[in-house]
């Protein structure tokens, strides 16, 4: 059956210019819609230059909160389809094709809400000329609190899945991708498919029950995941490149890098060798990551090659292919060293103490207020993350390099710390806090994910639908008794959601990792996704390198369940949707086929 669909596909063409905005009018002008829960096959539009059957301002659930996110629209191949034409102009179209999958953006930078489509969008031709249907879902973003955003995303799922019998394609293959918060919600659905968690909040917008949410294959960009330690991870990463802190910072920053360094020990994560990773080996594994990245770029990059160039291309290529379009809508506990101590009973981290000493401190230094200033444009300006930019790492790299020896030259201008071998074209790292300190420094302040102030966009995706900011991290909870802070961080912990559920019931919603690793009480309590495809820019400052390489490491680790896991960080890119060739439209539609030929 699918072998049929693989016979008729034929890779889309990149549309320069076409973006996932859609031709509509404003949503208060649409006439009143009410739900159904069969979907009308006499009521679609026909776009004659693309050919393409579709139709938008379909009601996924019984109890829409808000039509502008609780509407989808469904973009078919016209060949999937015999369509015969109505005297209002509208078609009745009859399925003749029930192979095809389905593609869903999660585009949702920020985890921003998506708003659904009102009429034809340009961007589908890409997709549905590759012979792939598109269902483009509306969904609530982080002004409403998580988990709504992936509960309406699999409420969407659900309802395609009721309507089978009538529509063309497989909705069995549902194939979810997105960037950044959207490649985190890409994830979470990859991840969490069925699990019993989403189910008050499916039951409280009436979405149906009795189909199942799970998608094939997920793809995601930079997927910022791992929220319960993503504040930790940044710090053993990153907190090293931090300069000029005060007393307080740098205790703050330690003591978060000592609690990911537990974690890495209690993961039990396994290398493709079989190897348990543990603290003491974690960092050669994170540095081999690195180094394959750099000897990757080196062996398919064309020289002249300019860095900024390729950066500005990638973003070119994001926005011309509707990416982030939609959504506008210490010691060896400490971050990586190069030398980690071998003595694993030493890399066990005690309660957290109420300062560094384990003592009340008659003068603790208070922690500084507000929030750095500076942004970088294109997709970083959309998702409402704060970054300080001002982190320099102190290279020239923004011109032309005629060679690879000549690129090398400039990553070691400052010291020494990348070997090349010209016979090979092939380099070592021989520091991976020099790569840290010159390729990915900190750009996001001492609590990146849970601001001390609850300023940051991952508050308020923990918040409570009321435009505040609500703190997450318990860990960091603890860290700040004694301060200002601890107060508004502990009743943030115990506040409860319309459903009853706190914080961390909602966290272990968010988190694929709750779903894939046996550290968590919900290992193997969902579906998930049997293909993923992981990308990222290895320079971003916005999350550890460690976000994506431990959810690809559980993904390997899981079992049979999962049949793939095809990941690469990108050398030399930041927080963009980064390739290593070519184009993320082409590639994610050509990883689609691949994944459809082996089921």
């Amino acid at each position: 059956m699918y072998k049929k669909f693989i016979s008729e596909i034929i890779l889309a063409s990149f549309i320069a210019g076409s973006t996932f905005t859609s031709c509509s009018k404003k949503s208060e002008q649409l006439p009143k819609k009410t739900y159904s829960d069969s979907i009308s096959m006499n009521n679609w539009k026909y776009n004659e230059k693309d050919d393409v059957y579709y139709q938008t301002g379909i009601i996924y659930v019984s109890k829409p909160e808000d039509l502008t996110y609780h509407t989808l629209g469904i973009f078919i191949p016209g060949k999937y389809v015999e369509g015969t034409k109505n005297s209002d102009g509208t078609y009745a179209i009859k399925a003749i094709q029930k192979d095809a999958p389905y593609v869903m953006p999660i585009e949702t930078p920020g985890y921003a809400a998506l708003p659904a489509p009102e009429d034809y969008v340009d961007a589908v031709k890409d997709y549905t000329d590759a012979g792939l249907i598109f269902l483009y879902s509306g969904a609530r973003g982080k002004t409403h609190g998580a988990p709504l955003g992936v509960t309406d995303f699999k409420a969407a799922i659900r309802y395609i899945r009721h309507n089978s019998e009538i529509l063309p394609g497989n909705t069995d293959l549902v194939f979810t991708f997105g960037m950044s918060g959207g490649g985190a919600q890409s994830a979470i659905l990859g991840a969490s498919g069925d699990s019993e968690l989403y189910e008050p909040y499916l039951q409280e917008i009436g979405a149906v029950m009795t189909e199942s949410d799970a998608v094939t294959g997920s793809m995601d960009w930079c997927p910022i995941t791992n929220l319960n330690v993503a504040n930790e991870a940044y710090e053993w990463e990153m907190g090293r490149t931090r300069t000029d802190l005060s007393e307080f910072e740098q205790y703050l920053s330690e003591e978060l890098a000592l609690a990911f360094g537990s974690y890495i020990d209690s993961l039990n994560l396994k290398d493709e060798n079989g190897n348990k990773l543990t603290l003491v080996n974690y960092t050669d594994y994170l540095t081999k990551t690195i180094e394959d990245s750099l000897n990757t770029f080196l062996s398919t990059t064309a020289f002249p090659y300019n860095p900024q160039e390729t950066q500005n291309n990638m973003h070119l290529k994001m926005l011309t292919a509707g990416m982030g379009q939609m959504g506008q809508g210490m010691n060896n506990m400490q971050p990586p060293s190069d030398k980690p101590d071998e003595d694993k009973d030493n890399n066990r981290m005690p309660p957290p103490p109420d300062n560094k000493d384990g003592k009340k401190p008659e003068n603790r230094p208070e922690p500084p207020e507000g929030q750095p200033n500076g942004h970088q444009p294109s997709f970083e300006e959309m998702d409402g993350i704060q970054r300080n930019k001002s982190n320099s790492t102190g290279l020239n790299l923004n011109r032309t390099f005629n060679s690879p020896e000549e690129y090398i030259a400039a990553l070691n201008e400052k010291t020494t710390w990348v070997i090349y071998d010209k016979s090979t074209n092939t380099a070592k790292i021989t520091s991976i806090k020099d790569f840290y300190k010159y390729m990915k420094p900190a750009t996001k302040n001492i609590g990146a994910f849970d601001d001390l102030n609850a300023a940051q966009g991952e508050n308020l995706l923990f918040g409570y639908g009321d435009g505040k900011g609500a703190h997450f991290d318990k860990y960091m909870t603890a860290l700040l008794k004694d301060t200002i802070y601890y107060e508004s961080f502990a009743e943030d912990l115990n506040k409860k959601d319309s459903a009853g559920n706190t914080v961390d019931y909602r966290m272990n919603a968010y988190n694929p990792m709750y779903y894939l690793s046996s550290y968590y009480d919900g290992y193997k309590s969902s579906t998930p996704a049997k293909f993923w495809r992981i990308r990222s820019g290895i320079c971003q400052g916005d999350t550890a390198i460690s976000t994506e390489l431990m959810l690809k490491l559980a993904l390997q680790n899981y079992g049979n369940e999962i049949m793939d896991v095809d990941f690469a960080t990108v050398w030399g890119l930041p927080h963009v949707e980064a390739e290593t060739t070519g184009s993320p439209t082409q590639n994610f539609i050509a990883w689609v086929k691949e994944c459809v030929e082996q089921l």
